[in-house]
């Protein structure tokens, strides 16, 4: 299959219909789940598909050293490239190692003014802006309000999606719209709030917020939990 093709068959195109058009420059989208789900592997699948468009993705990892991020893409890849009959396979995987970048921040040593003179110094002297950016292992659970905020303007001075994960447990409290803590009591912050949830068969999304639309709609998307791909629910 060519590129443009999995492109146009890729599921994100479903999430991006049902959240009218995507996340958008500037705003915030976060993934909740309880651990070990997989919202990492949503984070890379929605990197993935912006990588597959020739776009450029920053992952920042707080949980994982470099090289173990770097393993998981190439096993998404790997797998992905099997399941479309992919061709040019590595020509493919050349240009989304050149548009993609991983830093690793261990041991509590990330800041928010660290990420913002990452995002510089890469466009300054590396001419790489990021489209999106993928923020893993921030703790979503005791988070304040202002850094939030400052995550925000980082989005929007870059002109990039950022997408975040956040850890819910079987009993957390949920609002009247089903958004579960540690996010329910700062859903404003958020654009977007999907919540992933598993059965036998796979790990399922739900859309909670989406932007200020007041009427959410279905999604139809879930993460098989063999080859931890996005895919289409029928």
């Amino acid at each position: 299959m060519r590129r443009k093709e999995i492109n146009e068959r890729s599921p994100v195109r479903l999430l991006e219909e049902s959240i009218h058009g995507g996340l958008g420059a500037g705003n915030i989208g976060v993934v909740v789940a309880r651990h070990g789900v997989g919202k990492t592997a949503f984070l890379v699948g929605v990197a993935m598909d912006d990588l597959m468009q020739g776009r450029k993705v920053l992952h920042v990892s707080l949980e994982h050293p470099s090289e173990k991020v770097r393993a998981y893409y190439d096993e998404i890849f790997a797998d992905l490239a099997h399941d479309t009959e992919m061709e040019d396979v590595w020509k493919v995987r050349l240009e989304l190692e050149r548009n993609r970048r991983i830093h690793a921040y261990m041991d509590g040593s990330f800041t928010i003014d660290k990420l913002r003179d990452a995002i510089a110094f890469m466009r300054d002297h590396s001419d790489f802006t990021p489209v999106a950016i993928m923020l893993d292992g921030y703790p979503v659970e005791s988070t304040k309000g202002h850094e939030l905020d400052a995550l925000r303007q980082i989005a929007k001075e870059t002109e990039a999606e950022l997408w975040m994960a956040a850890i819910t447990h079987r009993e957390s409290e949920t609002d009247d719209r089903g958004i579960p803590e540690p996010v329910a009591h700062i859903e404003s912050k958020f654009d977007v709030i999907l919540r992933m949830a598993h059965d036998t068969k796979a790990v399922h999304l739900d859309l909670l917020k989406d932007h200020d639309n007041a009427n959410v709609s279905d999604l139809r998307i879930a993460l098989d939990p063999t080859t931890m791909l996005l895919k289409k629910e029928k």
